[in-house]
Parts: structure tokens; C-alpha cells; sequence
């Protein structure tokens, strides 16, 4: 397949397998998202989504998450990777937004990237799943598949991420990014992949190896 077919292939592909995909991380607003994804860093969605029920039991919000200390809101993320730096920049970050924002959290990617612990993947998923702006966020799966596809050449997420918004609609960023992650567990993991089972890829290499 030549580069356009591949695009529209895995489009068409994804939008078949995952026509309505949930987002990963469980949630109930802004704030509960966007410290998900904070804890979802180098963790796998479902080890946070065993851990964070708890936490927001005890702090749903800004304020009420102000009010714990570091090391209580560590005991609850404590099977979480980098527990300690997360529950430092969770607190600083509760602390922040009540004071500059009312304990809302702010709708742009420069408000958020200036938060403890928010990098621009993180401001990403919040500002594209909860507030629906475009945006393309690469995670390991993403960054791993659209180089397998040929689809970017990109040695760094970033470079990736500008490919990835420069050959899909803008219109699909939101929902594709979903799709892809979908795909990269079910039919692409890193561990034990095989072609066998990673048909997107299969097919569009199978017949015409030169393109």
C-alpha cells in the first residue's frame, strides 16, 4: 500500500474494531481525569484504575485534595510507579488550582502544562477527552504502531505527534488516538507481538513490500 492507502486503511480499520472506544481511565470530571493521567505515567490505565476509587473517595475534588497530606495521599497510590513524586506534584497541584482557579481546572494546554506533574501528553488527554479540543496525544503504543506502519519516521514523541497531525483529519485526532491505543493492546502489544495477529500491519505489507 502507498502512504495514503496505509492512512485511510488504518482509519477505516479502527473505526470497524472501535466505533465508539471509552476512554481508558476512569473518571468523573476534569479534575478526576486529569489526575488519572498524571498517575498514569510509566503505569499501566488499569493498575490506576485499581488505585484511584479509593483516593477519590477520600478527595473527588481540588479543595478536598488540598487538604490531605503528601504522605496520605501517597498510602493511597502507593502500588503506582514514582508514588512519591506524584503524590508530591498531586498535592502542589490541588494547592494550585484552588487558589489561582477556584479548584477548577483551567481549559488550555499553557494553564496545564505549568501545573506539578503535567506535561504536554497529560494536558493533551484532558483538553481532547474532557473539553474537546483537537489534540493528538502519543503514547507507547502510538509511538511504537504509526513508526511500524510507516507512518512517521519521528525518533521522539513530539516529531511523532506532528506527523500524526499532519496525515489525519483534524476532526478524528480526538477519537483516533483512542483507537490506536485499543489496537496496540489487543493486536500489537510489545511483548510477544507477531504478525499473525497484528493484521493491520500485515495487510498493508503483505503484497507490495517495495512501497
Amino acid at each position: 500500500m502507498l502512504k495514503k492507502e496505509r492512512i485511510q486503511y488504518v482509519i477505516d480499520e479502527l473505526e470497524k474494531l472501535y466505533p465508539v472506544p471509552p476512554i481508558p481511565l476512569d473518571h468523573q470530571d476534569a479534575f478526576t481525569l486529569l489526575i488519572a493521567v498524571l498517575l498514569s505515567a510509566q503505569t499501566t490505565d488499569k493498575k490506576v484504575n485499581e488505585v484511584t476509587p479509593e483516593l477519590f473517595a477520600k478527595a473527588a475534588n481540588a479543595k478536598a485534595m488540598a487538604r490531605l497530606e503528601v504522605d496520605e495521599i501517597k498510602y493511597y497510590i502507593r502500588q503506582i510507579g514514582l508514588s512519591n513524586t506524584k503524590a508530591k506534584n498531586i498535592k502542589k497541584l490541588a494547592e494550585i488550582l484552588v487558589e489561582k482557579y477556584d479548584g477548577e481546572v483551567p481549559e488550555s494546554f499553557e494553564e496545564l502544562e505549568a501545573l506539578p506533574g503535567v506535561g504536554h501528553k497529560t494536558a493533551s488527554v484532558v483538553m481532547s477527552q474532557w473539553f474537546g479540543h483537537p489534540a493528538f496525544p502519543v503514547d507507547t503504543h502510538i509511538f511504537r504502531l504509526l513508526r511500524l506502519w510507516k507512518l512517521s519516521n519521528g525518533k521522539t514523541v513530539e516529531l511523532v505527534e506532528k506527523d500524526a497531525k499532519r496525515i489525519f483529519p483534524k476532526e478524528l485526532w480526538n477519537k483516533l488516538h483512542i483507537q490506536i491505543i485499543y489496537y496496540g493492546r489487543e493486536y500489537s502489544p510489545a511483548r510477544g507481538w507477531s504478525l499473525e495477529k497484528d493484521y493491520i500491519t500485515r495487510t498493508m505489507f503483505q503484497k507490495n513490500e517495495s512501497n
